[in-house]
C-alpha cells in the first residue's frame, strides 16, 4: 500500500527501530525491494534518485512503475524522490504520485538552501507530500565530499525550524557509493542531533556501514537508513554468477531473475535487522 514518509518513520522513532530505504535504478530493483519487504512484513521506502532519472532519460517510466508496485504491496511502501536538486523535478514527481521527496540543496549557500527548501516544503505539504532535506554534505556524493563532513546540532535546529522539513539527512561519517562496509559513525554526534531536532534523522551512505554499526546508529537516534550501492553489488554479483556459470545465456530473464531474487533476500535480511534494532 502506498504510504507517506512520516507514516512509516514516526512509529519507528517511537519504537527505537529503523526503516530501510533502498535506491531503485531498474524495475528488478523495485520488485525485489517490495518482495523483500513483504517477506519481512515491515514498511519500506523505495527511492528514485535524480541520477536514476538521468539514466532513464525520463522520470515517468521508472517512477510510475515504482508507484504501481508500491500501491499493490502488502506492506506500507513509500515512493521517495532522492537527492533532487531541481524544484521542477520535485513538482513533476509529485504529479506522478511520489509520496515524499528528498530535496538536496546542500551545494547552495546556507541562505539559498533554506529559502529554496522552504519553498519546496510549502509546495509539497499543500499536496500531502513530505520532505526530507540535507544540511551539510554527506561524504562521497559524486566523489567530491569528504566523509569527515559533520552536521552541527545548532545548525540542524535552525534549519529544521526555518524550513519545516519532515526529516533531516545528517553528515555523521558515512560516505556515498562505498563498496566495503567498514565505516565507523560518529554516534555521539548522532545522539546530540537527535536531541536537537524533533524530526526523524536520516543516514545516507549506509552501504558502507556494517550491520552492527547500523544497529548502534539506530539506537543512537537515526531512523531512515538509505542503502543503494550494496544492493547494486548484490544484483551485479548475481548476474555475474549466472553468466559465468552459463556463458551461452542470452535471455535476460534467466540471469536477471535469479539476481533479483538475491536482492529480495538481502532486502528481507536488512529490513529484519533494521526493524529489530533496539
Amino acid at each position: 500500500m502506498l504510504a507517506g514518509l512520516r507514516e512509516v518513520l514516526d512509529p519507528a522513532v517511537d519504537a527505537g527501530t529503523g526503516v530501510g530505504a533502498f535506491n531503485i535504478i531498474c524495475l528488478e530493483h523495485a520488485e525485489a525491494v517490495i518482495w523483500g519487504a513483504e517477506a519481512a512484513d515491515v514498511p519500506v521506502v523505495l527511492q528514485v534518485s535524480e541520477n536514476a532519472v538521468l539514466y532513464h532519460r525520463s522520470l515517468e517510466p521508472i517512477l510510475i512503475a515504482t508507484v504501481a508496485l508500491a500501491r499493490n504491496a502488502d506492506v506500507p511502501a513509500v515512493v521517495h524522490l532522492d537527492h533532487v536538486t531541481d524544484p521542477d523535478l520535485v513538482r513533476a514527481g509529485v504529479e506522478l504520485g511520489a509520496t515524499s521527496v528528498m530535496f538536496d540543496g546542500s551545494r547552495r549557500s546556507y541562505e539559498e538552501n533554506v529559502a529554496v527548501t522552504a519553498d519546496v516544503v510549502r509546495y509539497c505539504h499543500a499536496r500531502n507530500v513530505q520532505v526530507e532535506a540535507e544540511l551539510g554534505e554527506v561524504g562521497g556524493k559524486d566523489g567530491v565530499h569528504s566523509s569527515t563532513a559533520r552536521t552541527r546540532p545548532d545548525d540542524a535546529t535552525a534549519f529544521v525550524d526555518d524550513t519545516e522539513v519532515d526529516a533531516l539527512a545528517v553528515a555523521v561519517g558515512s560516505s556515498h557509493a562505498m563498496t566495503e562496509r567498514t565505516t565507523k559513525l560518529d554516534l555521539e554526534l548522532v545522539g546530540r542531533l537527535r536531541d536537537a531536532v524533533d524530526v526523524p534523522l536520516v543516514l545516507h551512505g549506509s552501504s558502507g556501514v556494517p550491520d552492527d554499526e547500523l544497529v548502534r546508529a539506530i539506537s543512537a537516534g537515526l531512523t531512515k537508513i538509505n542503502i543503494g550501492t550494496h544492493l547494486n553489488a548484490t544484483l551485479t554479483r548475481g548476474v555475474r554468477h549466472q553468466l559465468e556459470d552459463q556463458p551461452r545465456l542470452v535471455d535476460p530473464r534467466k540471469y536477471l531473475g535469479p539476481a533479483r531474487d538475491d536482492v529480495a533476500t538481502e532486502v528481507e535480511r536488512l529490513l529484519r535487522l533494521l526493524s529489530k534494532a533496539t
